[in-house]
Protein backbone atom coordinates (compact mmCIF):
# COMPACT_ATOMS: atom_id res chain seq x y z
CA UNK A 1 0.00 0.00 0.00
CA UNK A 2 1.50 3.41 -0.46
CA UNK A 3 0.76 6.25 1.59
CA UNK A 4 1.67 9.75 2.02
CA UNK A 5 3.53 10.28 5.10
CA UNK A 6 5.11 13.80 6.46
CA UNK A 7 7.36 14.36 9.14
CA UNK A 8 6.57 18.30 9.93
CA UNK A 9 9.53 19.90 12.22
CA UNK A 10 9.83 23.48 13.32
CA UNK A 11 12.51 24.09 10.67
CA UNK A 12 12.02 21.64 7.76
CA UNK A 13 8.23 19.50 6.29
CA UNK A 14 9.41 16.73 4.91
CA UNK A 15 6.66 15.02 2.81
CA UNK A 16 6.97 11.26 1.02
CA UNK A 17 4.84 8.72 -0.62
CA UNK A 18 6.10 5.40 1.08
CA UNK A 19 4.86 2.22 0.42
CA UNK A 20 4.25 0.05 3.29
CA UNK A 21 3.62 -3.77 2.94
CA UNK A 22 4.90 -7.26 4.99
CA UNK A 23 6.25 -5.01 8.28
CA UNK A 24 8.68 -2.99 5.91
CA UNK A 25 8.72 0.36 4.39
CA UNK A 26 9.99 2.53 1.86
CA UNK A 27 10.16 5.74 0.83
CA UNK A 28 9.78 5.95 -2.48
CA UNK A 29 9.36 9.81 -3.18
CA UNK A 30 10.21 12.96 -0.82
CA UNK A 31 10.60 16.62 -0.66
CA UNK A 32 11.56 18.78 2.11
CA UNK A 33 10.28 22.18 2.31
CA UNK A 34 11.03 25.00 4.63
CA UNK A 35 8.19 24.95 7.29
CA UNK A 36 8.52 28.87 8.78
CA UNK A 37 7.83 30.00 5.59
CA UNK A 38 4.80 28.08 4.39
CA UNK A 39 1.15 29.24 5.43
CA UNK A 40 0.08 25.79 6.14
CA UNK A 41 0.54 22.20 5.77
CA UNK A 42 -1.91 21.80 2.90
CA UNK A 43 -0.21 23.86 0.56
CA UNK A 44 2.51 22.43 0.65
CA UNK A 45 0.66 18.90 0.45
CA UNK A 46 -0.50 20.14 -2.90
CA UNK A 47 2.54 21.15 -4.10
CA UNK A 48 4.34 17.79 -3.66
CA UNK A 49 1.14 16.04 -5.00
CA UNK A 50 0.89 17.94 -8.06
CA UNK A 51 0.79 15.77 -11.14
CA UNK A 52 1.36 12.23 -9.16
CA UNK A 53 -1.94 9.71 -9.82
CA UNK A 54 -3.44 8.15 -8.41
CA UNK A 55 -3.67 10.37 -5.19
CA UNK A 56 -3.12 7.75 -1.88
CA UNK A 57 -6.48 6.99 0.17
CA UNK A 58 -4.24 7.21 3.39
CA UNK A 59 -2.37 9.95 5.07
CA UNK A 60 0.08 10.38 8.33
CA UNK A 61 1.73 13.41 9.85
CA UNK A 62 3.75 13.50 12.44
CA UNK A 63 4.27 16.95 13.69
CA UNK A 64 6.25 18.63 16.34
CA UNK A 65 3.55 19.68 18.99
CA UNK A 66 0.74 17.91 20.99
CA UNK A 67 -2.24 16.44 19.32
CA UNK A 68 -5.72 17.34 20.90
CA UNK A 69 -8.84 15.69 19.05
CA UNK A 70 -7.12 15.37 15.60
CA UNK A 71 -5.97 18.59 15.57
CA UNK A 72 -1.91 20.24 16.41
CA UNK A 73 -0.65 24.04 17.26
CA UNK A 74 2.93 23.15 16.64
CA UNK A 75 5.01 24.39 18.83
CA UNK A 76 7.66 25.95 16.96
CA UNK A 77 5.24 26.43 14.15
CA UNK A 78 3.50 29.38 12.62
CA UNK A 79 0.20 27.36 12.07
CA UNK A 80 -2.27 24.92 13.20
CA UNK A 81 -3.52 21.95 11.78
CA UNK A 82 -6.62 20.14 11.91
CA UNK A 83 -7.25 16.02 10.30
CA UNK A 84 -10.88 17.24 8.89
CA UNK A 85 -9.92 20.29 7.67
CA UNK A 86 -6.49 19.19 6.21
CA UNK A 87 -8.22 16.28 4.68
CA UNK A 88 -11.36 17.77 3.12
CA UNK A 89 -8.35 20.70 1.65
CA UNK A 90 -6.52 18.07 -0.14
CA UNK A 91 -9.07 15.05 -0.91
CA UNK A 92 -8.16 12.85 1.60
CA UNK A 93 -10.38 11.27 3.83
CA UNK A 94 -8.14 8.71 5.82
CA UNK A 95 -5.75 10.99 7.76
CA UNK A 96 -4.05 10.84 11.14
CA UNK A 97 -1.99 13.97 12.95
CA UNK A 98 0.26 12.64 15.23
CA UNK A 99 3.14 13.63 17.93
CA UNK A 100 6.34 13.79 15.53
CA UNK A 101 8.21 11.50 18.54
CA UNK A 102 5.08 9.41 18.10
CA UNK A 103 6.19 8.49 14.24
CA UNK A 104 9.47 8.11 15.76
CA UNK A 105 8.60 5.23 18.13
CA UNK A 106 6.34 3.90 15.02
CA UNK A 107 9.05 3.79 12.94
CA UNK A 108 11.71 2.12 15.57
CA UNK A 109 10.52 -1.70 14.67
CA UNK A 110 11.59 -0.65 10.78
CA UNK A 111 15.14 0.67 11.53
CA UNK A 112 17.70 -1.75 10.95
CA UNK A 113 21.29 -2.43 12.70
CA UNK A 114 23.32 0.01 10.11
CA UNK A 115 20.49 2.87 11.15
CA UNK A 116 22.05 3.17 15.09
CA UNK A 117 24.81 3.93 16.92
CA UNK A 118 24.84 2.60 20.53
CA UNK A 119 26.57 4.41 22.94
CA UNK A 120 26.02 1.90 25.88
CA UNK A 121 24.94 -1.96 25.33
CA UNK A 122 23.77 -2.17 28.80
CA UNK A 123 21.44 -5.00 29.38
CA UNK A 124 18.09 -4.79 27.68
CA UNK A 125 15.18 -6.47 29.29
CA UNK A 126 12.46 -7.87 27.16
CA UNK A 127 9.40 -6.09 26.58
CA UNK A 128 10.86 -3.27 28.75
CA UNK A 129 9.89 0.43 28.33
CA UNK A 130 11.45 2.42 25.75
CA UNK A 131 12.12 5.74 26.03
CA UNK A 132 12.35 8.32 22.93
CA UNK A 133 14.25 11.51 23.54
CA UNK A 134 15.97 14.26 21.30
CA UNK A 135 16.61 17.74 20.06
CA UNK A 136 16.15 19.50 16.85
CA UNK A 137 14.48 22.47 16.63
CA UNK A 138 12.92 22.02 19.86
CA UNK A 139 13.18 18.80 22.08
CA UNK A 140 11.30 15.83 21.90
CA UNK A 141 10.07 13.01 23.66
CA UNK A 142 8.28 9.79 23.59
CA UNK A 143 7.90 6.70 25.22
CA UNK A 144 6.80 2.73 24.07
CA UNK A 145 5.12 0.46 26.36
CA UNK A 146 4.15 -3.23 26.00
CA UNK A 147 0.70 -4.06 26.17
CA UNK A 148 -1.53 -6.92 24.50
CA UNK A 149 1.60 -8.51 22.50
CA UNK A 150 3.17 -4.99 21.11
CA UNK A 151 4.42 -2.27 21.84
CA UNK A 152 2.12 0.62 22.42
CA UNK A 153 3.27 4.16 21.32
CA UNK A 154 2.87 6.86 23.55
CA UNK A 155 3.19 11.13 23.09
CA UNK A 156 5.33 13.26 25.90
CA UNK A 157 5.89 16.79 25.81
CA UNK A 158 8.88 15.99 28.38
CA UNK A 159 11.12 17.94 26.64
CA UNK A 160 8.76 21.20 27.94
CA UNK A 161 9.65 19.88 31.77
CA UNK A 162 11.53 22.72 33.74
CA UNK A 163 15.63 22.62 33.57
CA UNK A 164 17.33 21.84 36.42
CA UNK A 165 21.23 22.81 36.34
CA UNK A 166 23.55 20.48 38.52
CA UNK A 167 27.23 22.51 37.65
CA UNK A 168 28.33 26.25 37.55
CA UNK A 169 28.01 26.69 33.79
CA UNK A 170 24.42 25.33 34.11
CA UNK A 171 23.50 27.64 36.74
CA UNK A 172 24.71 30.45 34.77
CA UNK A 173 23.50 29.53 31.63
CA UNK A 174 20.17 29.26 33.80
CA UNK A 175 20.43 33.03 35.17
CA UNK A 176 21.09 34.00 31.56
CA UNK A 177 18.06 32.42 30.07
CA UNK A 178 15.93 32.92 33.21
CA UNK A 179 16.27 37.17 31.85
CA UNK A 180 14.72 35.73 28.48
CA UNK A 181 12.02 33.55 29.57
CA UNK A 182 9.42 33.12 32.14
CA UNK A 183 9.96 29.88 32.35
CA UNK A 184 13.37 27.86 31.49
CA UNK A 185 12.71 24.76 29.83
CA UNK A 186 14.95 21.30 29.42
CA UNK A 187 13.75 22.73 25.28
CA UNK A 188 15.54 26.16 25.77
CA UNK A 189 18.44 24.23 26.11
CA UNK A 190 18.75 21.33 24.58
CA UNK A 191 17.78 21.95 21.08
CA UNK A 192 19.25 24.12 18.03
CA UNK A 193 17.87 27.25 19.22
CA UNK A 194 19.11 26.26 23.22
CA UNK A 195 22.88 25.62 21.50
CA UNK A 196 22.80 29.33 19.87
CA UNK A 197 21.78 30.35 23.26
CA UNK A 198 24.71 28.57 24.86
CA UNK A 199 27.35 30.52 22.79
CA UNK A 200 26.01 33.48 23.51
CA UNK A 201 26.05 33.17 27.04
CA UNK A 202 29.82 32.38 26.23
CA UNK A 203 30.70 35.12 23.85
CA UNK A 204 27.77 37.82 24.01
CA UNK A 205 27.39 36.92 20.55
CA UNK A 206 25.10 34.49 18.57
CA UNK A 207 26.23 32.24 15.89
CA UNK A 208 24.22 29.50 13.51
CA UNK A 209 23.56 25.96 15.49
CA UNK A 210 25.23 24.10 12.35
CA UNK A 211 28.55 26.61 12.49
CA UNK A 212 28.84 25.86 16.29
CA UNK A 213 28.54 22.69 16.39
CA UNK A 214 30.96 22.12 12.79
CA UNK A 215 33.54 24.53 14.71
CA UNK A 216 33.09 22.51 18.10
CA UNK A 217 33.73 19.17 16.17
CA UNK A 218 36.51 20.23 14.37
CA UNK A 219 38.25 22.04 17.12
CA UNK A 220 38.66 25.28 15.45
CA UNK A 221 36.90 27.56 18.43
CA UNK A 222 37.51 27.13 21.88
CA UNK A 223 34.21 28.74 22.87
CA UNK A 224 32.01 26.87 20.59
CA UNK A 225 33.82 23.80 22.37
CA UNK A 226 32.62 24.79 25.71
CA UNK A 227 29.11 25.16 24.33
CA UNK A 228 28.65 21.81 22.82
CA UNK A 229 30.37 20.25 25.81
CA UNK A 230 27.88 21.99 27.75
CA UNK A 231 25.05 20.54 25.58
CA UNK A 232 26.31 17.68 25.30
CA UNK A 233 26.68 16.95 28.91
CA UNK A 234 22.86 18.84 30.05
CA UNK A 235 21.53 16.63 27.28
CA UNK A 236 22.08 13.40 28.82
CA UNK A 237 21.10 14.28 32.33
CA UNK A 238 17.70 15.30 30.67
CA UNK A 239 17.54 12.22 28.73
CA UNK A 240 18.82 9.87 32.16
CA UNK A 241 15.90 11.56 33.81
CA UNK A 242 13.26 11.03 31.26
CA UNK A 243 14.90 7.29 31.28
CA UNK A 244 14.18 6.98 34.77
CA UNK A 245 10.65 8.48 34.42
CA UNK A 246 10.07 5.52 31.97
CA UNK A 247 11.82 2.88 33.72
CA UNK A 248 13.25 2.29 30.45
CA UNK A 249 14.69 -0.55 30.94
CA UNK A 250 14.11 -1.79 27.06
CA UNK A 251 16.65 1.12 26.06
CA UNK A 252 16.95 4.76 25.06
CA UNK A 253 16.66 5.78 21.57
CA UNK A 254 17.59 9.58 21.29
CA UNK A 255 16.24 10.83 17.83
CA UNK A 256 15.96 14.67 16.17
CA UNK A 257 18.11 16.45 13.67
CA UNK A 258 21.07 17.23 16.25
CA UNK A 259 22.00 13.91 17.85
CA UNK A 260 23.26 12.09 14.47
CA UNK A 261 25.37 15.42 13.57
CA UNK A 262 27.15 15.46 17.06
CA UNK A 263 27.48 11.80 17.41
CA UNK A 264 31.19 12.21 17.74
CA UNK A 265 30.68 14.05 20.89
CA UNK A 266 27.63 11.79 21.85
CA UNK A 267 30.96 9.07 21.61
CA UNK A 268 33.14 10.86 23.66
CA UNK A 269 32.10 9.95 27.24
CA UNK A 270 30.96 13.22 28.61
CA UNK A 271 27.20 12.41 27.42
CA UNK A 272 27.04 9.04 29.36
CA UNK A 273 28.55 10.26 32.26
CA UNK A 274 25.60 12.72 32.63
CA UNK A 275 23.04 10.08 31.59
CA UNK A 276 24.24 7.75 34.56
CA UNK A 277 25.19 10.20 37.42
CA UNK A 278 22.03 9.70 39.08
CA UNK A 279 22.64 8.77 42.62
CA UNK A 280 21.03 5.72 43.63
CA UNK A 281 19.86 5.12 39.97
CA UNK A 282 23.32 5.35 38.68
CA UNK A 283 23.85 1.72 38.33
CA UNK A 284 20.20 1.16 37.33
CA UNK A 285 21.27 3.38 34.06
CA UNK A 286 23.95 2.00 33.86
CA UNK A 287 21.82 -1.17 32.50
CA UNK A 288 20.07 0.56 29.81
CA UNK A 289 20.86 0.65 26.33
CA UNK A 290 21.57 3.54 24.80
CA UNK A 291 21.35 4.08 20.83
CA UNK A 292 21.42 7.21 18.31
CA UNK A 293 18.78 6.77 15.33
CA UNK A 294 21.03 7.77 12.27
CA UNK A 295 18.38 7.21 10.01
CA UNK A 296 16.63 10.65 8.66
CA UNK A 297 13.69 8.63 7.28
CA UNK A 298 12.74 7.24 10.91
CA UNK A 299 9.88 10.05 11.09
CA UNK A 300 8.40 9.30 7.84
CA UNK A 301 8.74 5.39 7.85
CA UNK A 302 6.63 5.94 11.10
CA UNK A 303 4.48 8.23 10.55
CA UNK A 304 3.41 5.81 6.87
CA UNK A 305 3.19 2.43 9.61
CA UNK A 306 0.60 4.30 11.76
CA UNK A 307 -1.71 5.20 8.44
CA UNK A 308 -1.81 1.56 7.40
CA UNK A 309 -2.96 0.78 11.58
Amino acid sequence: MRVLAGDIGGTHARLALVEVERGGAWVREDRTFPSQEAPGLAPLIEEFLRGKRPRPRRACFGIAGPVTNGRVVGTNLPWSVEAGALGEAIGIRDIRLINDFAAVGYGIPLLGADDLVTLQRGEPVEHGPIALFGPGTGLGAGFLLWESGSYRVCPSEGGHATFAPRTAGELALHAFLSKRYEHVSCERVISGPGLAAIYESLTGRGDDTGVISERALAATDPAAIEALDLFAAAFGAEAGSFALTVLATGGVYLAGGIAPRIVAKLEDGAFMAAFRCKGRMAELLERVPVHVIMSPDVGLLGAAAAATR
